[in-house]
Formats: structure tokens, C-alpha cells, sequence
């Protein structure tokens, strides 16, 4: 197979998965970094970041999704693109809580016109059964890129802290300019407007078939709670630990640069080890028994627990790192356990796609109403009760999961 076939659906597809992933991962190793210690932004600045990101991508998920099955795959992953690219384009180069505020939603929807649409499209051009083959080599290309850019992202910010936030906003309209240049269309079909409605009605109709089943099994519920109390405790703490980290371990001293090239290491770390334990998970067959499931998620959100409250109250550097590292890798690892959970307990293949972007929501539900709360305790009380009451947020999932596994072996 000729890996430099640029044109070809396929290569196009698997480019994009590196190349996107690249690019984000370059942004992001210092991102968190620029708006503390360049933006300056205050804890409750910090958690609202985040909620209006989050708020923007659960108000335009459906409408850009609906978009891209009626206009086009390749104009809506393209807009996508070239509006993510925009928004961290103006977020590093005007250094302001407004321009911040602007960049996420620019941004937000720049990712709704891409979630769900690269996918589908390549599902168009290749076929449903080689498109699988796609999507699982797609992710390891993701992976191979996050790997590339951390110490690249090091490097660049060590200069300067938004420089890789400019680079990649302008490699992310490069991104876009490519697939313009280079992604054929060939098999999409637009919806005619018998099937746009159509279209509207089976949401409809998936989303009442949902909520029926949902009052109906009781282990869907408790799912869907989970998911809730996830988001009412993940935004705040992704958004503060940096700052905690700083007053904590007392780094005064630390010059931007050191910062730079401590998070990234931090980074690279977490990703290292997490695909340790993720490929350690792959070729253990537990994952297939759903009591060994529960017991592994109970496991893992009462390491979470522990871990956000240890992080809470340290002070010294060494901990602080390593109960940070422990809630990132537990984490990772939970995400496709919570997956295979969801998936075994589908009733109806043909609207998994919709249980999952339920699940989602619920999430994003989640911390929309949880990091504004965590950002008021954070200003008005310090970053370490934000900590804390993260972790209290958590708690119910340990009294939910016990409930799981007691309805399962009943």
C-alpha cells in the first residue's frame, strides 16, 4: 500500500487522524499554561472557559451534524477545521479573558462540524467493513502524533508560551486547506427534503425510544447518572490544577520556561502510561465479564477520589505530581471500560450512535452545571476547597457503582 497516496480516501482519512491529533496535542501541552501565567486568568475566568466551550459544542452538536448530512461531509470537516484553526489563532495572539471567551466558541463549533462527520465521510468513500480498518489504524495514527508533539510543543514554548497556540492555529487552516485540495466526495448522498425530515423524526423517535428503555433498565440509569456526577467534577479540576500545582508546591521561582518544559513532561508521562495500561487492558480478556467491569470502575473513581483529595492537600512537589498522574491515568483507563458498558447494554444496534451522544451530553450537562460551582469556590475560598469539593462531587459514583454490582448478581 503506498502510504504517500495523498489523494487516496483512505491515506486522506488516516492523515487527518495524525495531523489533527498533532496539532491539538501541540496546542494543548501549553494551553492550560498560557492562560495562567499569560492571560492571567483568575480560578472562576478559568472554570468559565470551560463552560462555555462545553456550552457551545452541546448547542451546535445536532444542527452542524444535520448539516453535514444534508449540504456536505467535506464542507462541513473542512469549516470545522478552518474555524478551530481561527479560534486558537485569535486566543494566542490576543492575550485577553474576551478574546479567550471568543476563541472557545469559534472553536467549539469548529468541532462540531468535524465530530461525526470525518467518520462518516470516510464510511461513504470506503465502505462500512474497510472503513473499521480505518478508524482503528486512524487511532493509532492519533496516538503516534500526540507522541510527536509534546516535546515539540516543549521546545516552541520554551521561546515563547503562545507560540505553539499560533502555529497550530495556523497549521489547523492548513489542515483545512489540504482536505479542500485533496478529499474527494465521490459517494455521498444528500438527504432530499422527504428524508430531512425524515432525519428530524428518526432523532425524534431514537431519543423517545431512549428514554423509554432508560426508565425501563434500571443499569441504564445508573449509567447515565454516573456520567452525570463525572461532569460535575471534571471541569473544574481540569481547569484549576495547574494553578493548585503552582500554589501548592510553592514554584515561585520556576521561570515560564521551566513551566514549559515541566507540564510537558507531566504530558508525556501520562500519555506513556496510560497506553501502557490501555494495551495492558486490550489483551486481558476481563473487559468481556461486566461484573469485573463495575468492580474495575468502582476501583478506579475511588482512586480518582483519593487521589483529588491527596492532590488537594499536598505540598510537595514529588506528590503533587503523582496524584495528578494517577487521576489521568485512571481515567484514560476507564473511558473505553465505560464504552463496553454501555455498548452490552444497548437493546437496539441501529441507535447505538445515539445512546453514546446521549451519554455525552448527560456528561456536558455535567459540567456546565459543575464548573461554574467549583469556579465560585475557587474564588471565594481558595483553589484547594475547589479541589475538595471536586472530589465530594465524585463520591456518589462509589454508592452508584455498589448499587451496579449488587442489581447484577441479584
Amino acid at each position: 500500500m503506498n502510504l504517500f497516496n495523498i489523494k487516496s480516501p483512505y491515506h486522506v482519512y488516516i492523515y487527518t487522524c495524525f495531523f489533527s491529533q498533532f496539532f491539538f496535542t501541540f496546542i494543548f501541552t501549553v494551553n492550560l499554561l498560557y492562560h495562567v501565567q499569560i492571560v492571567k486568568l483568575n480560578p472562576l475566568e478559568l472554570v468559565l472557559v470551560g463552560t462555555v466551550l462545553e456550552l457551545t459544542v452541546f448547542l451546535f452538536e445536532i444542527p452542524t451534524g444535520v448539516l453535514s448530512d444534508v449540504k456536505s461531509r467535506k464542507l462541513s470537516i473542512v469549516i470545522g477545521y478552518c474555524l478551530i484553526g481561527i479560534g486558537f489563532l485569535v486566543e494566542g495572539l490576543f492575550p485577553l479573558f474576551t478574546t479567550v471567551i471568543i476563541a472557545q466558541i469559534l472553536w467549539g463549533i469548529g468541532y462540531t462540524f468535524t465530530s461525526g462527520s470525518l467518520q462518516a465521510w470516510i464510511a461513504d468513500e470506503i465502505g462500512e467493513e474497510r472503513a473499521s480498518s480505518a478508524f482503528i489504524t486512524g487511532a493509532q495514527a492519533g496516538n503516534l502524533g500526540k507522541m510527536i508533539a509534546i516535546p515539540l510543543s516543549i521546545i516552541t514554548g520554551y521561546f515563547m508560551i503562545n507560540l505553539p497556540i499560533i502555529i497550530g492555529g495556523l497549521c489547523m487552516v492548513g489542515l483545512g486547506i489540504y482536505l479542500i485540495l485533496f478529499m474527494k466526495e465521490e459517494n455521498f448522498q444528500p438527504l432530499d427534503k422527504v428524508n430531512r425530515t425524515s432525519t428530524w423524526a428518526n432523532m425524534k423517535g431514537n431519543l423517545e425510544i431512549i428514554i423509554v428503555y432508560s426508565r425501563a433498565n434500571y443499569l441504564m440509569r445508573l449509567l447515565f447518572l454516573i456520567a452525570l456526577f463525572v461532569g460535575f467534577y471534571s471541569e473544574g479540576f481540569d481547569r484549576l490544577w495547574i494553578s493548585h500545582f503552582f500554589e501548592a508546591a510553592n514554584l515561585a521561582a520556576f521561570t515560564n520556561q521551566s513551566f514549559v518544559i515541566l507540564l510537558g513532561g507531566v504530558q508525556f508521562v501520562v500519555v506513556l502510561l496510560s497506553s501502557v495500561v490501555l494495551h495492558n487492558l486490550n489483551r486481558s480478556p476481563f473487559y468481556q465479564q461486566l461484573n469485573k467491569i463495575y468492580v474495575a470502575l468502582f476501583v478506579g473513581s475511588f482512586l480518582i477520589i483519593c487521589s483529588l483529595l491527596g492532590f488537594a492537600f499536598s505540598t510537595s512537589f514529588i506528590s503533587l505530581l503523582t496524584f495528578y498522574i494517577l487521576i489521568q491515568v485512571a481515567r484514560q483507563a476507564m473511558y473505553p471500560l465505560e464504552d463496553i458498558w454501555l455498548n452490552k447494554i444497548i437493546p437496539d444496534s441501529s441507535i447505538r450512535a445515539t445512546f453514546f451522544s446521549v451519554k455525552g451530553q448527560v456528561d456536558a450537562i455535567g459540567q456546565i452545571g459543575g464548573g461554574p460551582i467549583i469556579g465560585f469556590i475557587a474564588s471565594g475560598f481558595t483553589i484547594k476547597a475547589a479541589i475538595i469539593a471536586s472530589a465530594l462531587l465524585l463520591t456518589p459514583v462509589l454508592f452508584l457503582y455498589r448499587t451496579v454490582l449488587k442489581k447484577s448478581r441479584g
